[in-house]
């Protein structure tokens, strides 16, 4: 509708995933770089989490289109809503594999017999689970068997896990050990930050033929993000709504007062929580180190339950940071008692992957492996 009347050739803000649309934030990037990381091991799992609307589906399309299809194969799953069983069957007809009413039994074998294939004609099968977080634990527990499955000692099956916040807290939960000893790299995909916002708006808007038409002023962006909170998916919303008024209103031109108007129009959605002084969380105090573990297995389980746990930690750090950058001039003792803490949170850090990485160093199978874009332990910290 607005699309003429503003000269664009498309829509610049539409829900969708779409990787002609991809931005590459700091964030977003890194996430990619671990996603192509994960691709060179050809081993294992990776796992990917964000907010809801952070751009994990985007994120994944534009893997997709940088996969070599004839050594790649990919099965692509989006509903996982799904009994083990069904999963099975729904892997399965995403390869090509057509077995009505198989059991599970049968579907194992066919399953394995075609990654054997693949592996003889030299490729390798990627199994991409979008919306992890769905999952039941059982078919969570199959996606693991799948990874057993070997051709002269090599993996025939590599998967990678996104999904939400929530879904780390299902990998840590009981009977997950074996496949958390698997997981070689993870990344917390966090929201945009106000330059970013800005930067994202105008990248999606040159994509479609954008000639500042409408122009947006600098409070517009600032407003846009305040109520956005760097949230891809809610940005496309409100600025999609925008775009839309201003057709309306035959305007040129907007700015913050608009953006205030449209969000307010829209509703609660889009407010951040930042007019509310943030809770401010007590500094955590580092712990007594742990006693030897008696195995290699215990050890790599500590380090792995230590470095999700570090989630929180880092998500607390952002949410004081986006909390100083809407306070405002006239809370200066607030705003330096807020980054006193922030210094402490990061020194504790500091002390603890210190401790892990010693602890890794001699407990760690992977120990002596590295990479140009993460630690050699089973995470990466985010």
């Amino acid at each position: 509708m607005y699309q003429d009347y503003f000269r664009l050739s498309g829509k610049p803000f539409q829900l969708s995933p779409d990787a002609d649309f991809f931005y590459p934030s700091r964030e977003h990037s890194r996430a990619l770089a671990f996603l192509e990381y994960g691709l060179d091991q050809a081993d294992g799992f990776i796992v990917v989490t964000g907010e809801v609307g952070t751009g994990k589906s985007t994120l994944v399309q534009t893997l997709l289109r940088k996969l070599d299809t004839e050594q790649i194969l990919v099965a692509t799953i989006f509903t996982t809503q799904l009994r083990e069983d069904d999963l099975l069957h729904l892997v399965a007809a995403n390869l090509g594999l057509r077995i009505p009413n198989a059991n599970k039994a049968v579907l194992l074998r066919e399953l394995e017999h075609l990654f054997q294939q693949q592996a003889k004609e030299g490729r390798r099968v990627l199994i991409l689970v979008d919306e992890a977080q769905n999952l039941p634990p059982g078919s969570v527990e199959e996606l693991r068997m799948l990874s057993n499955f070997t051709m002269d000692s090599k993996p025939l099956v590599q998967i990678f896990l996104l999904g939400q916040q929530e879904f780390r807290e299902t990998l840590l939960g009981p009977g997950f050990e074996q496949l958390r000893q698997r997981v070689i790299a993870t990344y917390h995909l966090n929201p945009l930050d106000q330059q970013e916002t800005q930067t994202y708006i105008e990248h999606r808007l040159r994509r479609v033929g954008w000639n500042n038409d409408p122009a947006f002023t600098k409070d517009a962006y600032e407003a846009v993000y305040n109520f956005c909170s760097g949230v891809p998916r809610r940005i496309n919303n409100l600025c999609d709504r925008l775009l839309l008024y201003a057709f309306l209103e035959e305007q040129h031109l907007i700015d913050g007062d608009l953006v205030i108007k449209v969000s307010e129009e829209i509703g609660s959605e889009f407010w951040s929580g930042r007019s509310v002084e943030p809770v401010r969380p007590p500094v955590p105090q580092l712990a007594a180190p742990a006693p030897a573990p008696e195995s290699q297995g215990a050890a790599l389980e500590a380090i792995t339950k230590a470095l999700f746990d570090k989630v929180s930690i880092q998500q607390r750090l952002t949410a004081l940071e986006c909390g100083i950058d809407g306070l405002g001039q006239s809370l200066k003792p607030e705003i330096a008692e807020l980054r006193e803490e922030m210094s402490a949170i990061r020194s504790v850090l500091e002390d603890v992957l210190v401790e892990l990485r010693s602890q890794q160093g001699s407990a760690h199978p992977l120990s002596g492996t590295s990479s140009p874009t993460t630690v050699a332990m089973p995470f990466s910290i985010r």
